[in-house]
């Protein structure tokens, strides 16, 4: 939860910044005098009508955002918020979990050759990673037997996994949060349609298409946020698994490399 707060105080800091940026920018850009206004009013007529498919564009989705309603479109942003800052946290972590197997077990049998147990646990404490704390939790098991080092790296396997899918429950609760989020906007849409129908009495297009324009719109932004956070989630799932694959066959190295240990002793 650390990273995860310390990565959204960053995103914050990032935005207030170019925020301020932006504001000071447009502070300075400000005519100072009567005489002047009028030229830079036609200087930024002229570069809004440059600039004017960029600015439609954030405008536009600015007000679609407003239109879908502060209420469920808010939750739904926050949903995705969330859930990119735990993606975000998740693939940091991931990425610096991930470690040259085969590099490791090679100096660790060189060191274990070479050294003894001790010297190969050196080499694990000096390198990060699950691989590395599972090679070490075994070596410190050597001595007492191979079944006992086997029993070692199969338990603290399965704790390193535990830490490798921490909070990654939470970005599928998102994904399932968001177009649930929509789904109930458009229900809520449409049932504010029929009141005003049932009220005026008559079928006027009028009267239910801003009902209607609400409800597709929760509709739309709730899908797009469940797109986005599933592909972050599949990312996820497949390093995790390229990991517990590394483990698994860097586990069998490992007791095959006690032993052939055992063996020369």
């Amino acid at each position: 939860m650390k990273r995860l707060f310390s990565i959204m105080a960053v995103a914050a800091m990032v935005f207030a910044g170019t925020f301020n940026a932006k504001a000071t920018t447009a502070n300075s850009e400000m005519p100072t005098t009567v005489e002047s206004l009028a030229t830079w009013t036609q200087v930024s007529f002229v570069q809004d009508a440059e600039g004017g498919e960029e600015a439609s564009f954030h405008q536009n989705l600015k007000q679609r955002f407003i239109e879908g309603g502060p209420g469920f479109m808010g939750i739904v942003l926050l949903c995705l918020i969330l859930g990119l800052a735990i993606a975000i946290e998740r693939i940091i972590f991931l990425n610096l979990s991930t470690t040259n197997t085969k590099k490791l077990a090679q100096s660790v049998e060189d060191a274990l050759n070479s050294g003894g147990v001790d010297a190969a646990k050196e080499v694990c404490r000096n390198t990060k990673g699950p691989v590395a704390s599972i090679y070490y939790q075994g070596l410190d098991r050597a001595d007492e037997s191979i079944e006992a080092a086997e029993k070692a790296v199969v338990a603290y396997g399965g704790v390193q996994m535990g830490q490798l899918e921490k909070n990654v429950s939470w970005i599928s609760l998102f994904i399932a949060l968001a177009p649930m989020l929509g789904f109930m906007g458009t229900v809520i849409g449409m049932i504010l349609a029929f009141d005003k129908i049932e009220s005026a009495g008559d079928m006027n297009p009028s009267l239910v298409a801003g009902g209607i324009k609400v409800a597709l719109l929760t509709t739309v932004f709730g899908l797009i946020v469940a797109i986005i956070l599933q592909i972050f989630y599949n990312y996820i799932i497949a390093k995790i698994d390229s990991i517990v694959n590394s483990m698994e066959d860097a586990s069998i190295t490992l007791i095959d490399m006690l032993v052939d240990y055992k063996n020369k002793k």
